[in-house]
């Protein structure tokens, strides 16, 4: 039988509403240069670099050269943003030119690092596309090399500036949260447009070549802890005909704080994207359409708050790749998605895949 003079104390109970508040103004729109002005190189004119281009078209910078081992597809970039730009098969000629100060490397993983690589020999700076590679070996030769060049090496985590993940990360580093406690993102996505695609010839298509932004997004709300244990595991999804599977989950135990993934590639109806971040000092939820959500709840003493953001994840987020390397170059200091930083969110992405693939957890290697 029931005590009532401990029942009454028992936590399960609605928490009353927290009052309203207005929200805090913060800096998460992409960055911008203030007067560096460079000419880009554009390397790998696949799907992908329509987004970049019009984030570049959009920022006002001059786009000057183009290649892809496909001379009729950089062609039709060409015509398509109306660029007065030359056009390359062989990157070194590209890279040969001194009308092209940074150069955007869009190329897929395994054929990446060695464009990279004669990039910064050439002496330009370079954004190089995600995921930044495939072992932090050949990350880290690459960030040695940068260093050695004295150029900027930079990371394309476009989803670093999704207005909700930029807005979270501001939060943060405005300590409106507190110390975080946990993070939990859910990702109800439709994937299915990789089939017949290079991309379905990604074994860890979901936790790697897609789950890398939210990966990037646990190392960046969890900045400065040390990653213990990462658990992950894989499913197909019901009638699946892709090779890769479409479901896939994972879970990082730091030294303080836990943070849970869940994806969904095959969500075909209603798909959405959610974010829940607890802090010591508060609580920040997002919740809305792939690539569209722009409202943040923010919940602290003071109250709940409602932040309604402007823009969306496409193109901003390319703008804010780019530009932040840009400031950096300008202010000369190491961008916010550098290579050596982003090394931790390709440590915790590889341990998922290798927790996945032996059902074990595993432990990151560090960077």
């Amino acid at each position: 039988m029931s005590d009532p003079t401990t029942d009454r104390n028992y936590a399960l109970g609605t928490a009353p509403d927290a009052p309203a508040a207005r929200a805090p103004e913060l800096p998460y729109r992409p960055p911008m240069p203030r007067r560096y002005r460079p000419r880009i190189g554009l390397i790998g004119c696949g799907g992908i670099s329509a987004h970049h281009l019009a984030a570049y078209r959009d920022a006002g910078w001059a786009v000057t050269a183009l290649c892809d081992v496909d001379e009729a597809r950089a062609r039709r970039r060409r015509e398509e943003f109306q660029l007065d730009a030359p056009v390359f098969t062989d990157a070194g000629e590209l890279l040969a030119r001194a009308d092209v100060d940074v150069v955007d490397v869009a190329l897929h993983p395994e054929v990446r690092a060695p464009v990279l690589a004669a990039a910064l020999r050439a002496g330009k700076h370079v954004l190089s596309q995600k995921p930044f590679v495939t072992d932090l070996a050949t990350g880290r030769a690459l960030v040695d090399l940068a260093r050695a060049r004295g150029v900027k090496l930079a990371v394309n985590q476009n989803g670093r500036w999704a207005p909700y993940l930029s807005y979270a990360r501001a939060a943060l580093a405005a300590g409106l949260l507190g110390e975080v406690q946990s993070v939990a993102i859910r990702i109800h996505w439709d994937h299915t447009w990789c089939a017949g695609t290079p991309f379905e010839d990604v074994p860890h298509l979901i936790l790697f070549d897609f789950g890398i932004h939210w990966f990037d997004a646990v190392a960046q709300f969890f900045r400065g802890r040390r990653a213990l244990a990462v658990h992950a595991l894989t499913a197909r999804a019901p009638g699946q005909t892709m090779r890769p599977p479409l479901l896939a989950a994972a879970q990082i135990r730091f030294d303080t704080g836990l943070a849970t993934l869940a994806f969904d590639g095959a969500a075909r109806f209603a798909p959405e994207e959610s974010l829940l971040i607890t802090g010591t000092a508060g609580t920040l939820r997002s919740r809305g359409k792939p690539l569209e959500s722009d409202r943040v709840e923010l919940t602290t003493a003071a109250g709940t708050a409602v932040a309604v953001l402007e823009g969306r994840w496409f193109n901003d987020g390319f703008r804010g790749a780019m530009g932040e390397l840009l400031c950096a170059i300008e202010e000369d200091r190491e961008p916010a998605n550098a290579a050596a930083d982003n090394l931790r969110t390709v440590a915790l992405c590889l341990a998922a895949c290798r927790a996945a693939d032996t059902g074990q957890p595993q432990a990151p290697e560090v960077p």
